[in-house]
Formats: C-alpha cells, structure tokens, sequence
C-alpha cells in the first residue's frame, strides 16, 4: 500500500473512478476541503468518474443535496447510489426474492426516503401485520439517529408479521458534520439478529459495480474505487477486481489517526490491500 500525501499521483494511472459520497466528498453538510478541485481536476484530464453511494434515496435526491452543497452535476459523469438499484429492483421484480416480495411495504426511515418507491404500484402501510414487506432506509427524525434501542419494537413487530426486509443502505454507520449517527445497515443487523431475513442492496455486493463499470465505460483493470470504508468501498471494489484507495479521513479517522503502521495492520485484520492511502480526497 502506498501512502500518500494527495490524489494527483493516482489520477494519470487510472481512466475511470468509482468515488464515495460520504466521507470522501463530503460529510453530510459540506464538500471537504479540496474535494470539488479534485473532481475539477480529473474531468480536466478527460477521466471518467461515477459517484457510488450506500445513499437510501434515489439519485437524483443525492444530486439535489450535493448541488446545495456547491457539487455540481457537471462535474461527474453519473451517479448511483443503492436507494436508485432498491428502486430499480422493486421495478423490475427479477431478483427471486424482489419478485416474492408483494405490494404492500411498512418503510422504516423517514419521509424524505419514501422516493425510493414512489411512483411504483406498491401501497404504503401504517401497521407490519398490513404489510408484505419491509423496507428499511434508516433511523427517522423523530427518535434517535445514534441509538438502535427505539426501533427494536418495531422490528420485533415486522418479525412478528414474517416481513422480509430490504435494506437500501448497508452502511453501519456515517459521521455527519463530525457526529457519529447510525445507519441502516444497524437496523439490518439487529433484525438479522432477531431471526429476520433481509437483503441488502449497495456496497459491498458485487451487484452494485456492475451498471457502475458500465456507466464509466472503462476496462476494470484501468478502474481505481475511491472510498472512506473498509467494510463497504474496499471490500466492494477488491470483491469485484478493482483497485481501491483508502482515504483516511472519513469514517475510520478517529480510530487510526493517520498513523501508518495502524493503517497498515487495520486493512491486514480486514484481510484487504488497497493500492494506495489518502489523508483526504485532496489533489
């Protein structure tokens, strides 16, 4: 793994990059310090990028809050993030276990995620047992956004019901204008842990790279994945062939402090090796 300063030595060897949204460009609130330049830059050099995040929301929902935040569309070649593949997937009914799902969905999380079935012939429900399925997009605004606690009741009530679920965020959790909150993918695993079944959609399944290599238009081997996690970005991409960068400011900050040697041993425990690591996403 090699440790550097910046990008700018990455960005002549790659054609294409798979870039994270949170904790690599922003944090919830605001682009980080030379982020945009970055995206500037590659696209004056002619590279390809698509941004891949775990976000529950569909695309264009993440396009909206990265524009308010000064991250422009044209910046980017395209996006997708795994509440537009959820959305995709309740479309299409395919995937054997989306065509088993039903029509009627209880949606854990709140309102502001609900576009992720909008528009499709699937019938929100107030109560688990009216429900065919469960959809999961997070901790909502009324309870708590760092305690799973609050939502145990409510996901005993949906095993109860013998909802499936479907979380559209595999994400643990993700720091949001330095605050440390939980996602969805906590919810997941405290209904896995209930004896519920679920399924996960976005990073790390291989699933996700698939439309994202074709939206870059660019061979694997000269594909670089960019990303803060290594539970969801370095895995995703190492699990599908694609080379990784660490950037070591977003979620995993805290815990390693730059330090080389723990950086080195976390990716040993994680049994990765991303070619190269990043203080930030900076040029």
């Amino acid at each position: 793994m090699e440790h550097l300063t910046g990008f700018a030595p990455l960005a002549s060897r790659y054609d294409g990059f798979i870039i994270d949204l949170w904790g690599v460009l922003h944090d919830g609130v605001s682009p980080y310090p030379g982020a945009v330049d970055v995206l500037a830059r590659l696209q004056a050099m002619g590279k390809r990028s698509v941004l891949l995040s775990n976000a529950p929301r569909r695309s264009f929902m993440a396009q909206r809050g990265m524009r308010a935040m000064g991250i422009a569309d044209a910046l980017y070649t395209d996006i997708l993030t795994s509440g537009e593949a959820t959305h995709w997937m309740l479309r299409d009914r395919t995937d054997p276990f989306f065509a088993g799902l039903g029509d009627r969905v209880y949606h854990l999380g709140p309102e502001r995620d609900r576009n992720v079935f909008e528009g499709l012939p699937i019938t929100p429900v107030n109560r688990p047992d009216q429900a065919t399925f469960l959809l999961n997009t997070g901790p909502d605004d009324d309870r708590s956004p760092t305690d799973p606690g609050p939502y145990m009741p409510e996901l005993r009530a949906c095993l109860a019901a013998g909802l499936p679920m479907v979380c559209a965020n595999p994400d643990l959790e993700v720091i949001r204008g330095g605050v440390r909150l939980i996602c969805a993918g906590t919810l997941a695993q405290c209904y896995e842990a209930l004896g519920g079944v679920t399924r996960w959609i976005g990073k790390p399944d291989p699933a996700i790279y698939t439309p994202v290599v074709e939206m870059l238009g660019v061979p694997k081997h000269r594909v670089l994945a960019v990303g803060d996690a290594l539970r969801t970005d370095i895995a995703g991409a190492t699990g599908v062939g694609i080379d990784a960068c660490w950037v070591l400011g977003g979620i995993h900050g805290a815990e390693l402090g730059g330090n080389p040697g723990a950086v080195e041993a976390a990716a040993r425990q994680a049994g990765l090796a991303p070619v190269a690591a990043v203080p930030s996403f900076i040029w």
